[in-house]
């Protein structure tokens, strides 16, 4: 029976090649943005190299300081986090480390602007780069500020050139020198946690005074040993926030956060209107990208249904033959529905070959730094979700007000 449904729905879909140009023009054309939409997502969220561990790894990126007259939100600062946060217990690996910040080297005359992170030697544990040359820095050149740095390969050879070794030589920042011991792969922009140009030590930071700031422009990273210790990590988190002792009692009186995984912390950042740190706001963010996405397609959808409309009523003498020799409705239904989400399954194939050339186009084109933008078996089967959902969604109405037409009335070409 399915083998009949589909060779009629390629014969319908042929007889009127028209209609079925401009259907699948319609349906590709919402497919391709939902699918590029979709397969940021996936590079902005999910768990790839280095984040590889993302998935079971808290982030502290954004505290607040309240008082009675006054509050202050922002990053946390070193002395927060080192205090605070670093002695969580049960964790796989806490790591501290600062956002990046610009730095300028001059090469004759022209300036190279270089974004660099300080960290800790337990960054490199929980983050896995891949490292083309040398190593990563440990905890001991943390606590000694030993002058080294690990640069990406795109430093390397704005410095040194393509071909050439970069460990063991000297790279000035804004007048210090680092001595580099290690290069890495580049990291995307969107890899808030791992990107950078070049990574130091936090003790090779010239100045101390971050060491007595409870808010700064410091993250910390909580590896949980599994995702079900998540839930106690982030309790006593909260349990220990009361306990914080305010370096400025008189203005500020309490400090409000939460840890979050790096979804939640996008979805706090993303929602508009939040103004309590500890509110990860979560459900809000996959409701308005759920939303985003019924209602970019439903205009489309409903363009849709007008060409199944047209394309179904110069069937009407089809279906009342058939509802004459005892075809049920259900069976007429199933049959244009089917027939409906074979051309969305066309279309969607379209749309897949075409938001692999947008991404393609976006990752030449240097918008995004170090991006790496591909489809995946995930953006695959969201890619076919998506078009038997928009199929079902624009054919059923049709489908269902054809099947009840009265068989006399299905002959005469009547279309009520």
């Amino acid at each position: 029976m399915l083998r009949n449904y589909l060779k009629v729905a390629l014969k319908v879909l042929m007889r009127r090649r028209f209609f079925t140009a401009i259907s699948l023009f319609c349906i590709s054309f919402t497919l391709v943005v939902l699918m590029v939409v979709a397969a940021m997502l996936d590079h902005l969220l999910a768990p790839v190299a280095p984040e590889i561990h993302s998935g079971r790894t808290l982030l502290c990126d954004h505290m607040e300081m309240r008082g009675e007259k006054s509050r202050s939100t922002g990053s946390p600062g070193y002395l927060f986090l080192d205090r605070y946060v670093r002695p969580l217990s049960g964790a796989e690996a806490i790591t501290v480390f600062s956002e990046t910040r610009p730095a300028a080297t001059f090469l004759g005359e022209q300036k190279i602007v270089s974004q660099v992170r300080n960290t800790d030697g337990e960054y490199w544990r929980i983050l896995r780069f891949d490292f083309l040359e040398g190593g990563p820095f440990n905890s001991t050149d943390d606590q000694d500020g030993n002058a080294v740095a690990v640069i990406n390969a795109a430093t390397r050879q704005r410095f040194f050139g393509a071909d050439a070794l970069a460990v063991g030589r000297n790279l000035e920042l804004d007048g210090q020198s680092f001595r580099i011991i290690g290069v890495v792969d580049n990291v995307p922009f969107y890899r808030r946690t791992a990107y950078a140009d070049v990574w130091a030590p936090i003790g090779a930071l010239r100045s101390d005074r971050y060491r007595s700031e409870l808010m700064g422009d410091f993250e910390a990273a909580v590896l949980a040993k599994d995702r079900a210790d998540m839930r106690r990590l982030k309790a006593e988190f909260t349990a220990l926030l009361p306990r914080v002792e305010m370096t400025h009692p008189e203005t500020y009186t309490e400090m409000r956060g939460s840890l979050r995984t790096s979804v939640e912390s996008w979805a706090r950042n993303t929602m508009p209107g939040n103004t309590d740190a500890a509110d990860s706001r979560l459900g809000d963010f996959m409701l308005m990208l759920c939303a985003l996405a019924l209602l970019f397609m439903a205009l489309p959808a409903m363009n849709l249904v007008n060409l199944n409309l047209s394309r179904i009523l110069e069937r009407s003498s089809e279906i009342g033959v058939r509802k004459a020799f005892g075809a049920s409705s259900r069976t007429l239904v199933a049959q244009f529905v089917l027939e409906n989400v074979l051309l969305c399954l066309i279309g969607g194939l379209v749309a897949l070959a075409a938001a692999w050339c947008i991404l393609r186009v976006i990752e030449g084109s240097g918008w995004i730094p170090y991006a790496h933008l591909t489809l995946n078996l995930r953006v695959f089967v969201v890619a076919l979700a998506l078009a038997a959902f928009f199929g079902v969604l624009s054919g059923v109405y049709p489908a269902w007000r054809m099947s009840r037409l009265h068989p006399v009335l299905a002959l005469r070409g009547g279309v009520s």
